[in-house]
């Protein structure tokens, strides 16, 4: 089999291993720097105190700054606990004070004291901390968030502090979330596991693994305030997505009267990208109306090659293939929405939001075939013209009561989501022999309408029985009907004709209904969280075309237990196990086939079954600042893409299958480090074991799976007040997924941030995969199955972007939905 490089090949500056070796070495260092700086602290006393606020309630999640006077260097920082209280310890003698900082609050300096030779404890006492009512001449206070947050059952990606994210798309920041993994054909993978459950502002998006990929494709990252990584969620989420969730918080106004965004970027690889748009809000103590738009336009283009050998008598045939489009996209996003307060306790709300986008695509694709890779008897040469066009709307209306003052609150979702796309693609396929000469080329085309209607209604109760006792209940039901008309057509003597072999009409009807109940027990260093969700699920897949018809129905239960441990001021434990579903989608339900050329294609599975997960988490967290996890997890069932041979044909086709079971094993180290008050760092790696067996492949028994390395490190440095630069690099060592063998992936991105003003302005430059490194490449984990397959996206990109913002800066942010159509969405291909 030939090895292309991508310098022969694709015409691509890789990275050199050096470069790889730098960043490691650079890594080293980080935490040759952090052990360094932790055993300086093993002499000295210890300072303590407690923040109040004006009630004099205990302050949590302050920030504690430590100053060395008189040259006001920051020392060290402490985030105050539940209690209000916090410490240093181990500090050297010397004159000291310390500042005190929340959003929302007035900044706080204590008295300066001293530590001499005999000092042992200082106790600063209570400080009180004043909420901040000032306006500073309608300028907005920030608080920069550091890029990955370790909170008690999520890890948090803070976007828009990023400057390296500036100008991107949603996926291109998904890309670089730590343990977040994208396969060739874009499905998303967390810990090296797929079946993630994403959703939008805590709502279910019913979209398909490749209608979700395209969504992310074309939401650009100014949307996006921050991402959240749930690798084990609770009974109240939709018992969906082995995985885990992936929560896409979009960005909400924080300001009263009247206040918005308004956004411009361009960004310049290969190809040319722009993207702009505007957000606004407005509140009184009535109403609260909110609303913004997106516009985005970019091509991007890919570059792969395919190496295959197929044994067979009476020869081995050899195929070498080359291929490359450009992919060309519009984009239109928007979402509107009112808030009605009723009164202090009742809020009516409606929201209507959706997309409009539309794209091209030409694919070039040339296929030589021969006795050898250098002896060529024929070859195809295919040119692929497609266009598509996706339109959403989705409605909710929500209600929500505060029925008294114990906490006890109703809310309600009716939600309605519309879903129609079209793509029309037309295959031009030319046959050459080997002296030249050129048979007759064969034109196909096929259009692909997609319908679908989704509905839900939700309602969820929570009750506090005392103070450390309370509990959540909620109900739900789903309706989904997709009708998909796959028309495979040839031209026939200069006329279309209907494919009746091909063409194929699919419609496929799911209802879902579900009750959990959560119970949450809190002891003095305890919480004990109960959950039990159950879903009973009715479906019907249908194959018009071919009379194949397929009916389910079952009931599954859906346990859930959390316990989380304080074992000191400094040091937490928490233990936690979920059972979980993850239903086909419902382009993986149709039997379409979709082609690269006659050697190359795609094909629906109508007899896919759910696939159920047991996952075990145990996690460790010191100072709520670092955190260790270690996750095991068994799914059985489950559904894997995987690329098979086609003997008859001589082909490759990819389709999905039910695999015996999948076994995971993982371990996730976050540790944020600062070596300075001008450098601070963000580190998260991930070593895990993944898992497949299966003893019936299409006949052939599949053993897959070995251990693999992810590590993200992000680095901001502050240049002065209102400038800041950041450099991040990821790798993920070679993997093993189902029948997919997968090489290593890394890359660097840098970036700037200047704000300028009164800080109502900002621009930012980044810069992506600065040595252009990232690529797939794939070989056959499947026997009897030979290829080699390289995938070379445009990923070396840079990128300008604008933001200004304007108005007032004291308004409440309109009400975040979790509406009832989260998991049915995800599942829609747009």
């Amino acid at each position: 089999m030939r090895v292309y490089s991508l310098k022969d090949q694709l015409n691509n500056s890789m990275m050199k291993p050096k470069y790889l070796s730098i960043l490691f070495i650079f890594s080293g260092l980080i935490c040759v720097s952090a052990n360094l700086k932790g055993q300086s602290k093993l002499l000295g006393s210890k300072v303590s105190g407690t923040v109040l606020d004006e009630e004099k309630k205990p302050l949590d999640f302050a920030t504690i700054s430590l100053i060395k006077t008189p040259d006001s260097l920051l020392l060290r920082t402490a985030v105050s606990g539940l209690d209000g209280k916090y410490s240093f310890e181990s500090l050297p003698v010397g004159t000291y004070r310390v500042n005190i900082s929340m959003v929302g609050f007035t900044r706080v300096r204590s008295k300066e004291f001293t530590i001499d030779e005999g000092s042992k404890v200082v106790d600063l006492g209570e400080i009180v901390v004043p909420k901040d009512s000032k306006m500073l001449g309608e300028i907005r206070v920030l608080a920069v968030k550091p890029f990955i947050e370790r909170k008690i059952d999520r890890l948090v990606v803070n976007v828009e502090s990023s400057s390296v994210s500036a100008g991107s798309t949603a996926l291109e920041v998904l890309q670089k979330a730590p343990g977040v993994t994208l396969d060739q054909n874009d499905n998303i993978a967390m810990q090296g596991k797929q079946g993630v459950l994403v959703m939008l502002d805590g709502k279910q998006t019913y979209m398909s693994n490749a209608d979700v990929a395209n969504m992310l494709r074309n939401m650009p990252s100014t949307q996006i305030e921050t991402i959240e990584l749930i690798t084990n969620p609770s009974a109240k989420y939709d018992a969906a997505g082995n995985s885990g969730i992936i929560n896409i918080k979009t960005k909400k106004s924080n300001s009263v009267g009247t206040n918005g965004t308004v956004t411009a970027g361009a960004g310049m690889g290969d190809h040319y990208r722009a993207n702009g748009g505007l957000s606004i809000n407005h509140r009184n103590k009535d109403i609260n109306l909110f609303g913004n738009y997106n516009y985005s336009t970019r091509e991007q283009g890919q570059n792969m090659i395919i190496d295959r050998i197929v044994a067979s008598q009476p020869a081995t045939t050899y195929f070498g293939q080359t291929g490359s489009f450009v992919r060309d996209n519009d984009n239109n996003n928007f979402k509107a929405g009112l808030d009605i307060f009723l009164n202090k306790k009742n809020t009516l709300g409606f929201l209507v939001n959706g997309y409009l986008n539309s794209g091209s695509e030409i694919y070039n694709n040339t296929t030589l075939i021969g006795r050898s890779f250098s002896q060529t008897d024929s070859s195809v040469i295919a040119v692929n013209n497609a266009n598509s066009r996706y339109r959403n709307m989705a409605y909710n209306a929500n209600y929500k009561a505060t029925l008294d003052t114990s906490g006890k609150e109703l809310s309600v979702d009716l939600d309605y989501s519309r879903y129609n796309g079209n793509e029309k693609t037309l295959y031009d396929n030319r046959f050459h022999n080997a002296n030249g000469t050129i048979k007759a080329p064969s034109f196909i085309q096929n259009r692909t309408p997609s319908i679908i209607n989704i509905k839900a209604v939700k309602a969820d109760y929570s009750m506090p029985f005392s103070k450390t006792v309370k509990m959540e209940a909620g109900i739900k039901s789903s309706w989904v009907k997709t009708d998909n008309d796959f028309q495979f057509e040839r031209l026939v003597s200069d006329s279309w004709q209907n494919d009746p072999g091909r063409s194929n009409q699919f419609i496929y009807d799911e209802n879902v209904n579900a009750a959990y109940v959560n119970i949450n027990k809190q002891y003095k260093s305890t919480s004990v969280q109960l959950g039990l969700r159950a879903e009973q699920t009715n479906s019907n897949g249908n194959s018009i075309t071919t009379a194949k018809e397929v009916n389910r129905s079952y009931i599954d239960v859906f346990p859930s237990v959390f316990i989380n441990q304080t074992l000191s001021k400094d040091h937490g434990l928490g233990i936690s196990y979920s059972r979980r579903i993850d239903r086909p989608s419902y382009d993986a339900l149709n039997p379409f086939m979709f082609f690269l050329d006659q050697y190359t294609y795609n094909q629906g599975n109508p007899f896919l079954n759910p696939q159920y997960t047991n996952n075990f988490e145990l996690s460790y967290n010191y100072k709520k600042t670092y955190s260790l996890t270690f996750n095991y997890s068994l799914t059985r069932d489950v559904i894997t893409e995987v690329l098979l041979p086609d003997t008859a044909k001589k082909a490759l086709f990819q389709t999905n299958e039910n695999l015996d079971k999948q076994i995971n094993y993982s371990v996730n180290l976050n540790a944020p480090v600062s070596l300075s008050k001008w450098w601070s760092t963000s580190n998260n790696a991930s070593v895990f074991y993944l898992g497949f067996r299966s003893p019936d492949l299409r006949g052939q028994d599949l053993s897959s799976g070995r251990v693999a390395l992810q590590f993200n490190s992000q680095h901001k440095f502050v240049i002065s007040p209102s400038l800041t630069g950041e450099l991040s690099g990821d790798y993920t060592s070679p993997i093993e997924y189902g029948t997919l063998k997968i090489s290593s992936q890394y890359a660097v991105d840098l970036g700037l941030s200047k704000s300028f003003m009164k800080k109502k302005a900002n621009v930012k430059l980044a810069l992506s995969d600065v040595f252009n490194t990232r690529k797939q490449t794939i070989s056959s984990a499947y026997e009897g199955l030979d290829y080699n397959l390289v995938q070379k996206n445009e990923t070396r990109i840079g990128r300008l972007t604008f933001t200004y913002r304007f108005g007032r800066s004291e308004i409440k942010p309109e009400r975040r939905r979790a509406t009832g159509l989260e998991d049915e969405q995800r599942r829609i291909k747009n």
